[in-house]
């Protein structure tokens, strides 16, 4: 099952209600602390699928730990951590493609993958990405 993705066979855009294990935190100010991602669940090396199609904008290392950002165009760009992949700048991804592997490094080192998006330069929520989390519920039925 992928990290973050497309649920398999569906045509709705959007992306599989993941585990979050750390939510996002806006900062104060762009220096202050926070959590500008949010962490889902998974261990090192389960594969991370694409959110949205894309273009491959960086690839590398960053401080100690392997990522990957893709270029969705309209000024979103989403960023995945520690994620090692073959992938090269440039390179176009489609919605669901497996974009690499968890990997070793940062605060998420094997146990989760951290998960960043930028709108137009700036952090967001990416659970606003995410489509409808809400648990299920019966509602009564009404004859009539």
């Amino acid at each position: 099952m992928p990290v973050v993705g497309h649920a398999a066979g569906s045509t709705t855009p959007g992306y599989l209600t993941p585990v979050i294990l750390e939510p996002y935190e806006q900062p104060e100010f762009k220096w202050s602390p926070g959590h500008r991602g949010i962490d889902l669940g998974g261990t090192s090396p389960q594969e991370v699928t694409a959110p949205a199609s894309g273009r491959v904008s960086f690839r590398g290392t960053v401080v100690d730990r392997p990522v990957i950002s893709i270029d969705h165009g309209d000024g979103h760009v989403s960023s995945f951590e520690p994620v090692s992949s073959e992938l090269k700048v440039g390179d176009v991804v489609t919605l669901g493609q497996v974009i690499g592997t968890i990997a070793d490094g940062g605060h998420c080192s094997q146990r989760c993958v951290h998960w960043g998006v930028r709108l137009n330069g700036e952090y967001v929520d990416p659970m606003l990405f995410i489509v409808d989390t809400r648990p299920s519920i019966l509602l009564p039925w009404e004859d009539g």
